[in-house]
């Protein structure tokens, strides 16, 4: 029985040394505590910054971030009302979706990747025909480049050729940021 209690407590020392020998916070470079924040730095744009909250999926916060931009612009823009169609369609919420996405492809020269969005949008509400229009138009803009374009069109030609074999729960939406990103819409099934 001694020796099993010299055991544990052998093994009790070991660790209690074994811990001092573990780095520890250095206090001497930054402190214990969180760097603050500078108040002097650039803000990240609000644009940017709601593209990326609908890469994450956040689309009521990305809403918002694209009206502190419009705020920060002093109104709105192609930009900023493309991001706020797509996030409006991100939450199911095509009326308002579609409302954006016109005004951003007819107030201002309208982008390959606006006119898709526009066109998925239709797509959604089942306007077929003028989902078709739109999506050659983006097609014939982009000069044939984009294949997430390409492959809305195709779906929207495939559906509207035979709507009565294709089913709206099979079908995949491909929306489009102007950059490096793109979104991808998945119909509920």
């Amino acid at each position: 029985m001694i020796t099993g209690l010299r055991g544990v407590f052998a093994l009790l020392f070991a660790l209690l040394v074994a811990a001092c020998g573990l780095p520890g916070i250095d206090a001497s470079q930054s402190g214990p505590f969180a760097p603050g924040v500078d108040h002097n730095a650039a803000g990240v744009d609000g644009v940017e910054v709601g593209h990326r909250l609908i890469a994450a999926g956040e689309f009521e916060l990305a809403i918002k971030s694209f009206n502190r931009a419009a705020l920060d612009r002093g109104g709105f823009d192609a930009e900023i009302l493309s991001g706020l169609g797509t996030a409006n369609l991100g939450l199911g919420r095509l009326g308002q979706a579609e409302t954006l996405l016109r005004r951003a492809t007819t107030e201002y020269d309208p982008y390959p990747e606006d006119l898709n969005n526009l066109g998925v949008v239709l797509m959604e509400q089942g306007e077929t025909g003028e989902a078709v229009q739109i999506l050659r138009r983006a097609f014939a803009l982009d000069d044939g480049e984009s294949t997430l374009i390409r492959d809305n069109l195709r779906l929207a030609l495939a559906k509207s050729e035979n709507s009565a074999t294709v089913s709206p729960n099979e079908n995949q939406y491909k929306l489009v940021r102007r950059g490096s990103s793109d979104f991808l819409i998945r119909t509920a099934g």
